[in-house]
């Protein structure tokens, strides 16, 4: 009723009084109108949009998708200038101008007083007792509808946050498991008596079928966005995480994930949306992120709030001239970049095996004992008899999986020995390769070089998983991180010291396979592996530019710094973000170095929530710029790849048949079911989107009866 083409083609003035009423109580429609308007700045073409923000600076603004215009809601309901109440309004350039003088004419401000006084006066007169005797019926049935529809969308989430909304065996529809959801639902039913009533006598709306389904998910999503938006506004900053990946329907996709800190000072990492990329180009990648954070960003002001970008190290995304990084610091000045630590973490190691040829072929002889019991159930089988634990799959990327093949191997090698003999034993059960290649096993777990670079990387990947976890941890920021690579790299440089002990460990039957393997080779070997390792930690590691601010806040060095403050640091972190006001970050920093109360945070978390608990955001006001900053900044891609692992999941049992939207939804009810929980009224506002969405034989709206 309230839409601009309903208004057009039914004035009004020729509307009854109650629907006029119901006109005023729904205000203006507010579409997400495709206004676009081309423009040339200094010889460059661009294309200006129309922005929904318009609509929260000009309440009076509505809008047609049809005619692609502008609209007075006011004026067009009682009649004013052509331009807003029959042509509709589309020069986006003179927009502002044109807002500020209309809204100075009189005509338009009589109009909004006539609006505002529409059914204030003697209503009740107008209306006789049969219409609110109608209204009061229709009320109750708008609350029977609403509460049937609350236990739906409660159903709904229920399926999506534990993934249960998943359709195994129809590949032809998107909708959830119908079994699943069905079920769900008749158990409802069996707990509830107006639910049970509603399934055995609705005849115009049961809310069961896939149709529904989906509009509920279309909601639930739009809802959550908008919750995320409202919280993105409030905050001071905002980081970005992006990644990329080709899906299992050879689809590449990109998923955005906001970071910031919310009203309670929690630092939280939202899920935003998947994205289909048509390639795998920066120009592709960039395009679609920056389409998202235009939604939530649209004016310039605002997009100073984008302070870091963190991706992986890939140089589609880290190239300093075209990559990602390098075209969203074009819109978004201050949004640094940060290449994850986590995967910077996998490179080190990388490294050091690559550049040495042993090490190259002690990791090729470890998968292999992987390879070998996991391509047969009947060699598994016998590892079963003599060990409770099996080996798990490497892989040739994450190195967290390296770490656990070395460890079992260390912890279950005399276990494997006894296995390849016991398959050796029963050389007549087996064919003829799994005997020959158990017998070559035996060989390489008495090989003094393999051994030697078991317990060498033994003794180095502990330090390697310790660390691989800290950076996977949602609630971590630059100044832990930092400490956290410090204690890595000191680690290493102990495992260093200790190699030459490494020969004590040998079994008596131990020998070398090589004529010029020898101990001081392998000690020498193992000391260069360890040297890489540190040499490339303190290289990729090493907090410059504006992660310098990272030290300004390590508590370990407050001491340190009150003898000798540091500046360098501090001028690096105010050139990074000039937003800081330098004399005065300066001043509170120098206070923060000389009180020992300070000096047991265990991050810039522990210092944020240490001034909020004791009200001295004001007093510290810089500081707590600077400590919002360091907390947003992310260090990894750990929730985008977090992300992908759900995409994966929905995926592979939605058997790729599902809209983007779709996979949006249920991807959303799985990542944000905390934050859809914490939402007081989050099905109160799905039942309203879904009210709105068309006009429906059920009702879900109230009217008023005063």
């Amino acid at each position: 009723m309230n839409s601009v083409d309903q208004l057009l083609s039914k004035p009004f003035s020729g509307l009854a009084h109650t629907e006029k009423l119901e006109v005023k109580r729904l205000g203006p429609d507010r579409p997400d109108v495709k206004i676009e308007q081309s423009a040339k700045d200094r010889g460059k073409a661009y294309t200006r949009t129309f922005s929904m923000v318009w609509y929260e600076k000009k309440t009076w603004l509505t809008g047609s998708i049809a005619k692609r215009s502008l609209f007075c809601f006011p004026c067009l309901l009682f009649g004013g200038e052509t331009a807003w109440t029959k042509t509709g309004v589309t020069d986006l350039k003179h927009l502002s101008e044109k807002t500020k003088r209309h809204e100075s004419c009189k005509s338009h401000i009589e109009n909004i007083l006539q609006l505002r006084m529409l059914g204030s006066v003697n209503i009740a007169t107008q209306m006789d007792d049969a219409y609110r005797r109608s209204v009061m019926r229709h009320n109750e049935d708008v609350d029977k509808n609403r509460y049937i529809l609350s236990k739906l969308i409660d159903c709904v989430r229920f399926c999506g946050a534990f993934e249960l909304a998943l359709r195994g065996h129809d590949e032809t529809e998107d909708s959830l498991n119908p079994g699943v959801f069905r079920g769900l639902v008749d158990f409802v039913s069996s707990i509830d008596s107006a639910m049970e009533l509603h399934l055995k006598n609705a005849t115009v709306f049961k809310g069961t079928s896939k149709t529904i389904q989906n509009e509920l998910l279309d909601c639930m999503l739009t809802v959550t966005r908008e919750i995320i938006v409202e919280q993105l506004k409030c905050t001071d900053y905002v980081a970005i995480q992006a990644d990329d990946t080709t899906d299992i329907s050879t689809k590449t996709q990109s998923v955005l994930v906001y970071r910031y800190i919310d009203e309670r000072y929690r630092i939280v990492e939202r899920f935003y949306g998947f994205s289909d990329l048509k390639d795998s180009s920066a120009q592709t990648i960039a395009t679609a992120i920056m389409e998202k954070l235009d939604k939530v960003f649209p004016e310039d002001c605002h997009k100073k709030k984008v302070i870091a970008q963190t991706y992986d190290g890939a140089s589609v995304m880290r190239g300093v001239s075209g990559g990602v990084q390098k075209k969203v610091a074009e819109v978004y000045p201050n949004a640094h970049y940060v290449h994850c630590y986590a995967h910077q973490l996998n490179l080190i190691i990388e490294q050091a095996v690559s550049n040495i040829s042993q090490a190259r072929v002690f990791f090729l002889d470890i998968s292999g004992f992987c390879t070998f019991f996991s391509r047969s159930p009947k060699r598994t089988a016998v590892l079963d008899e003599v060990s409770d634990s099996r080996l798990p799959k490497p892989s040739r990327t994450r190195w967290s999986y390296h770490i656990r093949v070395v460890e079992a191997i260390y912890r279950h090698r005399e276990a494997l020995r006894t296995c390849f003999e016991k398959i050796i034993e029963r050389r007549t059960d087996f064919e003829g390769v799994t005997v020959h290649e158990a017998q070559g096993f035996i060989r390489t777990l008495k090989e003094k070089e393999f051994l030697f670079f078991l317990f060498l990387f033994n003794d180095i990947m502990p330090h390697v998983d310790i660390l691989y976890n800290q950076l996977q941890k949602r609630d971590i920021d630059s100044v832990y991180v930092q400490k956290a690579t410090e204690t890595f790299i000191k680690c290493i440089g102990r495992v260093r010291e200790s190699t030459d002990n490494l020969e004590a460990k040998f079994p008596s039957e131990a020998t070398f396979s090589g004529r010029n393997a020898n101990m001081n080779t392998l000690n020498r070997l193992a000391k260069e592996v360890c040297d890489i390792i540190v040499t490339q930690a303190q290289e990729r590691f090493a907090f410059t530019n504006h992660l310098e601010g990272a030290k300004l806040l390590q508590s370990d060095l407050f001491q340190t710094h009150g003898q000798s403050f540091p500046n360098e640091a501090l001028n690096a972190t105010v050139q990074a973000y000039p937003m800081l006001n330098k004399e005065r970050l300066r001043t509170e920093l120098s206070i923060v170095y000389e009180r020992p109360e300070f000096c047991s945070s265990s991050g810039a978390i522990s210092l944020l929530k240490l001034f909020v608990e004791n009200n001295l955001e004001e007093a510290f006001s810089e500081t707590m710029q600077l400590l919002k900053i360091l907390i947003t900044t992310p260090m990894t891609t750990a929730e985008s790849e977090r992300c992908f692992s759900t995409l994966k999941r929905i995926k592979t049992f939605l058997r790729n048949t599902m809209t983007e939207d779709r996979l949006n939804a249920l991807a959303m009810l799985s990542m944000e079911k905390q934050l859809i929980q914490e939402i007081p009224d989050f099905n109160t506002r799905t039942i309203d989107k879904f009210a709105s969405l068309k006009n429906r034989r059920a009702q879900f709206v109230y009217k008023l009866s005063k």
